[in-house]
Order: C-alpha cells, then sequence, then structure tokens
C-alpha cells in the first residue's frame, strides 16, 4: 500500500507519461541495508546525500553510485563552497519534505522555490536505468536515465553533473 508522498511521486510520474517500475521491501534506512534488498532490482542503484553550505544559504542534494564515496573537500572545491555538512532533519523535511533514511530526488517535488542545487554523479549517463526511492523508504522504483532526467528538468532546480571518482 502506498503512503501519501508515494503516491504523490507516482502521480507526477505517471502525469508526465513516465514509465516505472516499483519494487517493495522491508524500511531501509542506510545503503548497506538497501544492498541486500537490491539484488533483484535492476538499474544503477543511487546514494542521495543532502548537503548544506556553511551560511545554511545553499543546499544541494548530492545523487551519486551507492558504491562511490564523496570527498567533502574536493565537491567544495568544485562547487566553490566554503565548508559542506550534511543538512538537519528539520532542514531535509522544510526543503526536500522528506525523513532522514528516505532521502531521494522525488523530494524536489516538494521544492517550490527551486532552491536546492542537484548535483549528479555522471557515470549516471552511462546506465540505462536508475533506481531510487519515491520518497518512503519501503519501496524502490526503477526508471530509465532518459525519463529520470525528463523528471529533473520538469522540477526546475538547477542541475549539475560532475565526476566522482570510484
Amino acid at each position: 500500500m502506498c503512503t501519501d508522498a508515494e503516491e504523490k511521486v507516482h502521480h507526477v510520474l505517471r502525469q508526465a507519461g513516465i514509465t516505472y517500475t516499483r519494487h517493495t521491501h522491508p524500511p531501509v534506512f542506510t545503503v548497506e541495508e538497501a544492498e541486500r534488498e537490491w539484488e533483484a532490482i535492476p538499474g544503477a542503484h543511487c546514494k542521495n546525500l543532502f548537503l548544506r553550505n556553511k551560511k545554511g544559504n545553499h543546499h544541494y542534494l548530492v545523487i551519486l553510485l551507492s558504491a562511490k564515496r564523496v570527498d567533502i573537500r574536493l565537491l567544495e572545491r568544485l562547487l566553490g563552497e566554503d565548508r559542506l555538512s550534511f543538512g538537519s532533519a528539520e532542514r531535509l523535511k522544510e526543503h526536500l519534505g522528506l525523513e532522514a533514511g528516505a532521502v531521494s530526488p522525488f523530494g524536489l517535488l516538494h521544492d517550490r522555490s527551486h532552491a536546492v542545487r542537484v548535483v549528479i554523479d555522471s557515470d549516471l549517463k552511462t546506465y540505462k536505468q536508475v533506481s531510487f526511492h519515491p520518497n518512503v523508504n519501503t519501496a524502490t522504483i526503477t526508471l530509465s536515465v532518459a525519463d529520470f532526467q525528463r523528471f529533473l528538468a520538469s522540477c526546475g532546480n538547477p542541475t549539475r553533473y560532475l565526476a566522482f571518482p570510484p
């Protein structure tokens, strides 16, 4: 059964003509927990990080392959920021309408001011499909990379691709 948060994602995707497959699983809160559930789910599996700058006036949704690590200092230099840190649960709720453990690009549906900047691992472009939580951590949806890019464009948030080292 879908929650309201998840149903909103499905509704928006259907309205946009985006085809996807839904997979249910027990709640997962970390990439390590999710990896056990992903074995039967196709596509690139991602981790999504919600970051803020030192002043708290810039927020970032960083999307990268789950096996990669983020070098925060390198990311700061590439983005021209003084210091990045994880955004609080309150900021996550305020900007993306999400709870910790369910960070997802589909949270951009709640960012009406387009204030969250999206940073994406350029290696995702090499996959045919990507998989993300639909704003809840009890399901994963898989969609084509092209449809994911269409979704991002429809959100209107600034989006940038960067090469993250393996």
